[in-house]
């Protein structure tokens, strides 16, 4: 097993798990659309390339695999960051600790590090944004999470569950990329403390053939993929790629030996159009 990815590790608020400082690593990798059956292997292929952030969610399908590469790795437990989500359907208090129960069950694991409501589901029938988040901040007083967060909430969905628990979730993990920077929620997460989080990093691989990002790719000698991580771990954000390739796996994370210019951060800025490749929150509804 390789040493670890020397990445920075960026602080989640402070009280947010109590009184133990928690810092998640900038980095990290991200299992969507994969199966169980190969979780075990890529998760693996990641450990072994360095990395010690790894990304699941109910939904996914996977957590059971993830747990067995985890618990073949025998990396400490305490050099890894792992994070799950509350699925869809189990957002009313009963299911939610049922089913975090069975998220703890599949991923062999006695505390998590980071656990996120994964849609805010917020015109959900019999479904209550702040309900859900009073059964995250019990879950968090079990001592079973190190942190709580949320992933694809919109700003007004943030000030609901803060203003009526005086809980701020730890981190929002949203779609973020150069064709979809999300300056405005970005702003928004600043004024609140919450650290952001870019899933779909890469636009779904459509910003590796972008003109822009090619041409700055060949400037700086790396390959697209390591020009558009850069740009989110410049930008302060944590961000998980996913690939299921070792080659890319490696390359994707080869990202620290250099960094974009200011003119450079403005050229990648300046392809945001607002892009969206996954669902609008609103969109997705029990």
């Amino acid at each position: 097993m390789s040493n670890a990815i020397p990445v920075p590790a960026l602080p989640l608020r402070q009280g947010t798990a109590g009184t133990e400082p928690v810092a998640i690593p900038q980095l990290g990798f991200g299992t969507y659309k994969v199966s169980d059956a190969e979780a075990e292997r890529v998760v693996d292929q990641a450990l072994q390339v360095g990395y010690r952030h790894i990304d699941t969610a109910q939904m996914y399908g996977n957590e059971a695999g993830v747990g067995r590469a985890i618990a073949a790795s025998a990396i400490p437990r305490d050099q890894l960051w792992v994070t799950s989500k509350l699925n869809n359907p189990n957002h009313r208090r009963d299911d939610a600790l049922r089913s975090f129960d069975a998220t703890m069950d599949a991923l062999q694991l006695d505390v998590l590090d980071l656990f996120l409501v994964h849609w805010p589901l917020a015109a959900s029938a019999g479904i209550d944004l702040v309900d859900t988040w009073r059964t995250m901040v019990e879950i968090l007083q079990s001592g079973r999470v190190r942190a709580i967060g949320v992933s694809n909430y919109q700003a007004e969905h943030l000030r609901t569950i803060i203003d009526a628990t005086g809980v701020t979730p730890a981190v929002n993990q949203v779609e973020l990329h150069p064709y979809l920077i999300q300056q405005e929620l970005r702003t928004v997460h600043e004024e609140l403390g919450i650290l952001t989080e870019s899933w779909s990093p890469l636009g779904r691989g459509r910003l590796l053939n972008d003109p822009e990002v090619v041409r700055l790719a060949a400037e700086l000698s790396v390959a697209p993929a390591q020009v558009i991580i850069r740009w989110h771990l410049q930008h302060g954000l944590v961000v998980i790629p996913k690939t299921t390739h070792f080659e890319r796996v490696r390359v994707n994370a080869d990202v620290l030996g250099f960094e974009l210019s200011a003119a450079q951060m403005s050229a990648l800025d300046a392809l945001d159009r607002g892009l969206r490749t996954g669902s609008h929150p609103d969109q997705v509804q029990v």
